[in-house]
């Protein structure tokens, strides 16, 4: 096969392959490992929650109509039949013209639909209680089944666990949950001039950067990263690396060797394969444009530039949101998943057109205004993305765009 010229797609395609990957399958989890994990199936519960009508407040438990009218200047009287402690369940009805004492918390009695707060309130000798203030039914009260009902879903499928939806599942006596598994993700860093980082690098040598970088963003994705070492610019090194990681792994991400000159080396082992198939090589962004998008073995393998920052931008871009995917998270490419914040730009830019440039920018305040300024530089200096807040993505149509203009800045 000619591998001489890049086959360029455009990134709309390109999520549009990683979207058609499975997820991962499913496991139970205990609920107190659940936080950050997408529900496989929906949670039931088996009971009423709150199981009774119960307090917000300290106060009396009263019928609304007989304060219907109550004021400061205009009070309403009704006699306290009782107070109740706070696990106590009354049967006695409540009387039209009758007050129930009653805790934060306490279930209400048969009769009673609201509960009047102890501040608005006045005792009057020994049973006579003074109401300054019209309630109407249901305030301050936590009706039965409010939070949810016995058969109703709890907690949803396809829901990435917060830890308000783990208070939910504690409430209802959850102590486990079926969710996607978290996806492993293997990474191979390919090429000569790569030494580990305890080692003095010789001229013509660097320091692994992209095994340490890839592997952090691949767990802020809830996935398990391993780095499979370094990899020489050898065939057959390069291939076992693959097979091994691809055994061991549901995706993987081999860094360096996309670009011409070393490209022809990944391409031509994830062919060796049998059951490999090239879906893209070339996505019209940049940086980032050599990048692979391969299937072996019904996993993908994505093929990132070797220069850090190139690096970084497409895992940001394609990486992170493919294992959030594969993690079970089908919102995981909608563009309102990203964390937005206008802003002002602080100089021109100009762009190719046809493809999607992704900007480092760093946000400054200027005059009461949130400014993007860019952070220019060679995609092999890592100073660029340590120096930025977030990118502006330039649209393929744009050749560029003017200082002052409204942008988006996707933080990161």
């Amino acid at each position: 096969m000619d591998h001489g010229f890049f086959r360029v797609i455009s990134p709309a395609r390109f999520c549009e392959l990683l979207r058609g990957v499975a997820p991962v399958d499913s496991e139970i989890c205990p609920l107190e490992d659940c936080l950050g994990r997408v529900l496989a199936e929906d949670i039931l519960s088996a009971e009423d929650i709150p199981a009774l009508n119960r307090s917000c407040m300290d106060g009396y438990a009263v019928r609304a109509a007989d304060t219907f009218g109550a004021s400061e200047g205009n009070p309403a009287y009704v006699e306290l039949a009782r107070s109740a402690a706070i696990d106590e369940i009354v049967s006695r009805p409540l009387n039209s013209g009758e007050c129930m004492g009653i805790a934060t918390g306490g279930s209400l009695p048969p009769g009673a639909d609201a509960v009047i707060m102890v501040e608005h309130t006045q005792m009057l000798g020994d049973t006579t209680v003074e109401i300054r203030k019209t309630v109407t039914p249901g305030e301050n009260v936590m009706l039965r089944g409010e939070d949810v009902a016995q058969g109703q879903v709890a907690v949803p499928a396809g829901r990435r666990l917060r830890p308000q939806d783990v208070g939910l599942m504690a409430a209802i006596g959850c102590l486990s949950a079926k969710v996607f598994r978290q996806p492993r993700c293997g990474i191979v860093s390919t090429g000569d001039e790569l030494v580990p980082v305890d080692r003095s690098p010789r001229p013509g040598q660097i320091r692994d950067v992209n095994s340490h970088t890839l592997a952090c963003m691949a767990r802020q994705a809830g996935a398990l990263a391993c780095a499979h070492g370094l990899v020489p610019d050898v065939r057959e090194a390069l291939r076992e690396a693959l097979a091994q990681s691809l055994e061991k792994n549901d995706v993987v991400f081999i860094s360096g060797g996309s670009s011409i000159g070393t490209r022809d080396l990944t391409i031509d082992v994830l062919e060796s394969f049998a059951d490999s198939e090239i879906l893209a090589h070339g996505v019209s962004i940049s940086p980032g444009k050599p990048t692979i998008l391969a299937r072996v073995g019904g996993k993908p393998v994505l093929g990132l530039p070797g220069q850090v920052t190139s690096a970084q931008i497409v895992m940001l871009v394609f990486g992170q949101p493919l294992l959030v995917h594969l993690g079970g998270d089908a919102g995981a490419f909608d563009p309102g998943r990203m964390i937005m914040r206008p802003a002002k730009l602080g100089t021109n830019l100009s762009s190719k057109p046809g493809r999607e440039d992704y900007v480092r920018v760093r946000l400054e305040e200027r005059d009461g205004e949130c400014v993007a300024m860019p952070r220019l530089g060679k995609s092999g200096l890592l100073r660029t993305m340590l120096d930025a807040d977030g990118l502006v993505r330039l649209p393929a149509s744009l050749e560029g765009m003017r200082a002052g203009q409204d942008v988006d800045v996707w933080i990161f």
